[in-house]
């Protein structure tokens, strides 16, 4: 009866001590995806980069024909390619993120934004984002983002304003 009693302690102690690593490992995958988000909000590059995996993949949903959309692998085209393109190409005027939750490696944000067209001096309108990010070991091995890629085509390819 005893012994039944402490393997049954001892069980119990180790699915308290699974849950209590579990939920660590969430918080900090969604502390390290928060810390992502607002540098990558803020353009503080020297964050981004130390919160980056060295395969990391930046990856965003839409409209082709828009310098800043597709799969940029690498920090190194991330920096050089990417974000200059995106700098470049867009002016961010509002930005909410309204909701956020984690499941293990995986953190998902939600918000609203709005932005100009550099090219064109179009506003997009106010429109919906969302972002998955996978986390590994406390830092940022893909971030996938997916806005309604339509306003920002509509505002990138509208006749130029004079």
């Amino acid at each position: 009866m005893k012994n039944k009693l402490i393997l049954t302690l001892v069980v119990i102690g180790s699915l308290v001590t699974s849950l209590v690593q579990a939920k660590d490992t969430e918080q900090g995958t969604l502390a390290t995806a928060q810390a992502f988000l607002e540098a990558a909000g803020s353009g503080n590059g020297e964050v981004l980069n130390q919160l980056m995996t060295d395969d990391f993949v930046w990856h965003n949903e839409g409209d082709k024909s828009i310098p800043w959309i597709g799969p940029w692998q690498g920090k190194d085209v991330v920096f050089k390619t990417f974000m200059p393109a995106f700098g470049a190409g867009l002016t961010v005027t509002s930005w909410t993120t309204d909701f956020s939750f984690e499941n293990g490696e995986q953190a998902v944000f939600m918000g609203t934004m709005s932005a100009i067209a550099n090219n064109t001096g179009v506003d997009t309108g106010k429109f919906t984002w969302a972002v998955r990010v996978h986390v590994v070991d406390g830092k940022v091995k893909s971030w996938n983002w997916m806005e309604d890629s339509f306003a920002i085509s509509k505002a990138f390819h509208a006749s130029k304003i004079n």
